[in-house]
């Protein structure tokens, strides 16, 4: 089974969804100015063993690019009527930097009256302002200054700062056409749109979710450009999560699913099947 759709939420928002395969379902959400599209090299893999759905968060790749909404915990709503929608149980919830902390709003706003089987955190920060030693996100301890520092940035020249924001992510230097069609997908998101969604997930504490969470949690992390202490900050959330499993990738970045595809898809798959 595939296909392609969109969903109507609630409030008037379009969001873009595939649907692959068939079994225990598995819904991925991706990070900050990015997409679908990101999950290229673990959705074809992974679909062969499970039903794996993917989603453009609002305002980001085919979804479309509403005037609200862009909050962690409206991003979690949109998610609920996905899940409704296609009538998924027992699934597994994963997140990817920003998309970590929409996964773990989705367990704050519905994990006791949901299916939900278990929850994946990768490469993420549950709480980037928090001044805690655990913390590795460049606007630890509430850089308001740096927050708006990086907007302007980024509004000055949005295409500049996606590229910059590129090579930070991988651990290796990607590949031109890498780094096109990347760049490419994040042009996609309206710079307004990335500002709003941004500052509400730097200000927005989910690490005092963690060990509330009663279901397994697997945690995914690497050091990059993005998180230097990436792997050390993974391992501190999967302690804080009492059922959490940690997996550190020493060589892969920021997408470390997409520079060690291997390795993430059987870690995925191994922690599914032993639930």
């Amino acid at each position: 089974m595939s296909a392609a759709d969109y969903l109507e939420t609630k409030d008037g928002a379009k969001i873009y969804y595939e649907d692959h395969g068939e079994g225990q379902p598995i819904l991925l959400v991706h990070g900050w100015l990015c997409s679908s599209k990101f999950w290229q090299k673990n959705v074809p893999e992974l679909a062969h063993e499970f039903r794996v759905v993917t989603i453009d968060l609002r305002g980001h790749g085919n979804s479309s690019k509403t005037l609200t909404g862009h909050t962690i915990a409206q991003y979690a709503r949109d998610v609920r009527q996905i899940i409704e929608h296609l009538k998924l149980q027992d699934d597994i919830l994963l997140g990817w930097s920003l998309g970590g902390p929409v996964v773990l709003s989705y367990y704050e706003q519905y994990g006791r009256d949901s299916s939900l089987k278990a929850l994946g955190l990768v490469d993420t920060a549950p709480f980037p302002f928090s001044p805690a030693e655990w913390n590795s996100h460049a606007l630890r301890n509430y850089s308001y200054d740096g927050m708006n520092a990086t907007f302007a940035v980024y509004t000055a020249d949005p295409r500049k700062f996606a590229v910059a924001f590129t090579n930070r992510m991988f651990k290796q230097k990607p590949s031109d056409a890498e780094t096109d069609w990347v760049v490419a997908e994040m042009m996609k998101t309206p710079t307004w749109i990335a500002e709003a969604i941004y500052s509400d997930f730097l200000m927005s504490d989910f690490a005092k979710t963690l060990p509330s969470i009663k279901v397994p949690v697997i945690v995914f992390a690497a050091n990059s450009g993005v998180f230097r202490n990436g792997i050390a900050m993974g391992e501190a959330i999967a302690d804080q999560a009492p059922h959490g499993t940690f997996i550190p990738f020493e060589d892969a970045g920021h997408m470390l699913f997409y520079e060690q595809p291997q390795k993430f898809n059987a870690a995925l798959a191994a922690f599914i099947k032993a639930l």
